[in-house]
Parts: structure tokens; sequence; C-alpha cells
């Protein structure tokens, strides 16, 4: 516990607004490894990924038993913080939410991203339910005195067309944001986001530090480190780059042998 609990410490230090910290998300014991190798600072699994490598959809329809023994592997082939992409907590209830964060907690992780949005719906909880759900998760690593790094997700950008972005639905996320921070959050994760301005207000009114994620759209980290961006996501881009090339690198084999 004592490791996990520096571990944790050095994950929360890692987040500098203006130094953004790059995680390039990986998906079994294996691709950590390799994400370790190239001088990762910590490893992030994200949630599309890990469900694709195991034959299933996003939306927490990889059983949960199956996240946590991959997050045991992880925690046990890489030396790094290591944190879990939880969705939407693996339950409705504020103490379904804390069972898995316990749960996440014991396999030795030190954060978790923890989404706003209805599993298997087009809604966001409500701001005091959302709250409530990231209360119990704290008081659930409190209680393990771990501290956890609860990377609060909110999807209010992934709900609009980016081409209805603006300053109205940043003023809509800082309200969610207020709250998260007052419930125990550690972090703000705003997927979908990609425009500079609505960037820059964000993070200069955010009392968090605030996650992008990679996206075509998304300006450089140069960019984004000038804004004040503190952590930048990578999703399932690099899960998707590597069974592109496995597929190619097959079809080419497949081919040569047929010659």
């Amino acid at each position: 516990m004592d490791d996990q609990r520096s571990r944790a410490d050095e994950f929360r230090r890692l987040h500098v607004a203006g130094d953004p910290l790059v995680l390039f998300n990986a998906w079994d014991a294996g691709s950590a490894r390799a994400i370790a190798a190239a001088g990762a600072p910590a490893i992030a699994t994200g949630s599309w990924s890990v469900a694709a490598a195991h034959g299933y959809p996003d939306g927490e329809a990889l059983p949960l038993e199956l996240a946590i023994g991959n997050l045991e592997r992880i925690v046990r082939a890489v030396e790094l913080p290591v944190t879990i992409d939880l969705e939407s907590g693996y339950g409705t209830r504020p103490a379904a939410v804390a069972e898995s964060i316990a749960r996440a907690i014991k396999a030795g992780a030190v954060g978790c991203n923890l989404e706003d949005s209805v599993t298997g719906g087009d809604s966001l909880y409500s701001t005091q339910e959302q709250s409530a759900r990231i209360r119990a998760a704290r008081a659930a690593a409190d209680r393990m005195s771990i501290p956890f790094f609860i990377n609060a997700r909110t999807d209010v950008f992934l709900h609009a067309d980016a081409t209805r972005h603006d300053a109205v639905l940043v003023d809509a996320a800082l309200q969610r944001t207020a709250a998260y921070a007052a419930a125990g959050a550690g972090g703000l994760f705003v997927p979908g986001l990609t425009d500079a301005d609505l960037i820059g207000k964000l993070c200069t009114a955010s009392p968090l530090p605030v996650n992008v994620m990679v996206l075509p759209a998304l300006p450089p980290r140069v960019v984004l480190a000038r804004l004040g961006v503190a952590r930048i996501s990578h999703g399932p881009g690099p899960y998707r780059a590597a069974m592109r090339f496995l597929e190619d690198a097959a079809r080419e084999a497949f081919a040569a042998s047929a010659r």
C-alpha cells in the first residue's frame, strides 16, 4: 500500500497546467509494457480499447471482473502509476460506484476516469446525481487511505455537435466542474472539445486540471500547453493504429504466401 500511495502522489503531481501529461492509452499488459518502454511517466487504460481487445463493445459491456483482471495484469507488468477508465462506474447508485472504486484500488490503480453519461442511454446524470457518485468514490478511496485521482469526465461536449460548442456550453461544463471538485474529483476530462478558444476559456476558469482527448481537430501539444491543458489522452487511437498495422501486415503475409 505504501508503494501504491507513492505512485498515487506521483500521478497527481504529473498534472500540471501548461505542461500536460501525455497518456498513450494501453489496453493490456503487453501494450502497457511497450508504452512504458517508450518513456511513459504513467499508464492509462481506455475503456473502448480494453473492451475491443476482449471482444466487447464499449459502454460497460465488458464485465467488471474482466476489466479488473486486466488492470491487475497491467499493474504487475509495469512499475508506473496506473489509472483505469471505469466509464460510468459500473453502477447507477453511489454505493455501486464506491464498490467499483474499491475493487480498482485493491487491484493497484491510483486513479480512474468516471464519466457523467448514463450507461446505455443518451443522457447525462444530473449534476447532483453525479456529484453524489463522485463523493461515494472519494469516500471509498479515503477509507483505503489512497490519494486516488478521480478524473471527472463530463460528456456535455460529446453530446453536442462540434458546431454547437460555444461559451454557453463551456459555462455548463464549468457549473458541473465546480460541483465535481467539491465532491472530491481531482481532474476534469472533456472529450470532444477541440476548439482552442473554448479550451483556453475552460482551463482559465476550471478549479480542476483539464484533460482533453486527441481527435483530428485537436490543436498540437505546444498550443494546448499554452492554453493551460494539464493532461492529453490518446483514447482509442493507439489501439486502432495497432490493429490497422496488424491487419495490413497479415494481409501482406497472406498475399505473399499466395504468390
